[in-house]
């Protein structure tokens, strides 16, 4: 029996990646779950330090709707500068690395 491999439809031996790059969404899938899981870093960081949204906004010299924006998964223009701000206003270090 013929697999079929059109559009929209996984192969029983295709990886998630694979199917994902086949159909032209590996790289934003990967950019939506790195964002989100950076910003769930980002609260569970400002939750075990106390911080509330507003200090941490303060914190960031930035407003309570740009740290809204960089909290959101599904917003995906955040910088690296803003990242790198949030970081350090919860006490910790941005890393990004090429692999």
């Amino acid at each position: 029996m013929a697999q079929d491999r059109s559009k929209g439809h996984i192969a029983r031996d295709e990886t998630l990646d694979e199917f994902l790059a086949k159909e032209g969404m590996l790289a934003e899938t990967e950019e939506l779950a790195l964002k989100e899981i950076i910003a769930d870093q980002i609260r569970q960081a400002m939750k075990a330090s106390g911080i509330t949204k507003t200090a941490m906004a303060a914190r960031m010299k930035t407003d309570r709707r740009q740290l809204d924006r960089l909290l959101d998964p599904n917003n995906p223009s955040v910088t690296l500068s803003t990242l790198r701000r949030a970081a350090s206003a919860v006490g910790r270090s941005l890393r990004v690395e090429l692999m």
